[in-house]
């Protein structure tokens, strides 16, 4: 028996294991593997070392596809407050994090941009499907806490915004 995982079966399958109390788990097929490992028992931090790892294989023929992660024992939210007058804006998913919709064009937000609510301020390729991250709020982007082309993590802090 061959077995397929599509992207949106992947996100509901991590947003099953997340809710769980599954420590370990463990899927192979013919061509991938998924395995997830959750943070050891202890104190909850928000060092970036605390956040999922995510590590993808090169697809070649034929297609070998490797995933290993390790989820938080409770997900962070999309966005929260660093600083009082500070919102931040995270990664919703792990994937490469990128500025601008293509290599030749502007970035969609710079430091200083006006932003409002549902404008794209980035991309995060997630399985070779590039995902755009829409603000959910309104403000000036005060800091861009990524390099362009640079891997995230599931919560990582992409940018701050003073909100208007």
């Amino acid at each position: 028996m061959t077995m397929q995982l599509d992207h949106e079966q992947l996100h509901l399958l991590l947003d099953a294991l997340a809710e769980s109390d599954i420590q370990e788990f463990r899927l192979e097929g013919d061509d991938f593997r998924l395995e997830i490992r959750r943070n050891l028992p202890g104190p909850l931090t928000s060092t970036p070392s605390s956040l999922p790892v995510v590590h993808e294989a090169a697809i070649s023929s034929p297609p070998e596809f490797k995933v290993e992660a390790s989820t938080p024992v409770t997900p962070p939210p999309a966005v929260t407050a660093s600083r009082a007058d500070l919102v931040d804006v995270t990664a919703p998913m792990v994937g490469t994090f990128y500025r601008a919709p293509g290599p030749d064009e502007a970035p969609f937000v710079e430091v200083g941009t006006r932003i409002g609510i549902g404008q794209p301020v980035c991309i995060l390729e997630a399985m070779k499907l590039m995902n755009e991250l829409e603000s959910e709020v309104g403000g000036e982007v005060i800091e861009i806490l990524v390099d362009n082309g640079t891997p995230v993590e599931y919560g990582q802090v992409l940018m701050r915004v003073k909100p208007s």
